[in-house]
């Protein structure tokens, strides 16, 4: 099949199928006697993975080692689990970070009055994040201190 078609069938772009392959995770297409890159349906079940595992968030060098287990059927198990609860204590910490961001803005969105007035602690707040990490305060806790 053609680039179009192993992008139908794979759920992956022609962009990033070639990406794909100039990065080392799907072979070198072979190519037409026009010069059209070839696929086969190994390819498309390769880059069913990938996509399946970017869905899942991995990076794409965790995705190359995840490759690399999956094709090697001596692997241990274990190997696969580890990688997978890293990535899960991965995502854990960033979903932490987004919370206390989220938290943040709430907080800051509470003690913005949403008028005509031309005070906003959600600027302030932003444009304090250099007084902020000069002084060790959050600039959070100082608009909260004073803008009730």
């Amino acid at each position: 099949m053609n680039i179009g078609e192993a992008a139908a069938a794979s759920s992956v772009s022609a962009k990033m199928i070639r990406h794909y392959e100039e990065g080392g995770f799907i072979a070198k297409a072979s190519r037409s006697a026009s010069g059209y890159r070839v696929y086969g349906e190994t390819d498309v079940h390769v880059l069913r993975f990938i996509r399946r595992s970017r869905d899942l968030g991995f990076p794409l060098a965790q995705i190359k080692a995840l490759l690399g287990l999956w094709k090697d059927r001596r692997r241990a198990s274990a190997d696969v689990k580890r990688l997978a609860a890293k990535h899960a204590a991965d995502l854990d910490a960033r979903i932490a970070e987004m919370q206390a961001m989220r938290r943040t803005l709430m907080d800051l969105a509470h003690h913005c009055h949403g008028d005509g007035r031309p005070d906003c602690p959600i600027l302030d707040d932003l444009a304090g994040g250099a007084a902020k990490a000069a002084s060790g305060t959050p600039a959070s806790r100082r608009h909260r201190n004073t803008i009730v």
